[in-house]
């Protein structure tokens, strides 16, 4: 779900929280999953700073060209709902 996330998003940047909510994984999943991406070249990651004064700088991630190929040869898995067919109300 994480590299369709980020695939969809194209070449913009995507912060951990956006990614962790759009993707429905909890930080202590995705952050590891983020660095792995990162040091093995499908991912490539910076610091920005934020227009509003007061906040921190986040970190941002994007896709390599490696990490849209990978993207687009591993689509995620459909949840088993969305796999079984609509019954119709019968009354």
């Amino acid at each position: 779900m994480i590299l369709a996330v980020l695939l969809q998003a194209g070449e913009g940047w995507s912060h951990g929280y956006e990614l962790a909510r759009l993707a429905g994984v909890k930080s202590g999943t995705l952050y590891p999953l983020l660095i792995r991406l990162e040091g093995q070249g499908y991912l490539e990651a910076e610091w920005q700073h934020p227009q509003e004064g007061g906040r921190p700088p986040r970190h941002a991630y994007r896709l390599t060209l490696s990490g849209v190929q990978l993207a687009r040869a591993n689509p995620p898995a459909q949840p088993a709902a969305a796999a079984l067919p609509r019954q119709e109300a019968t009354i």
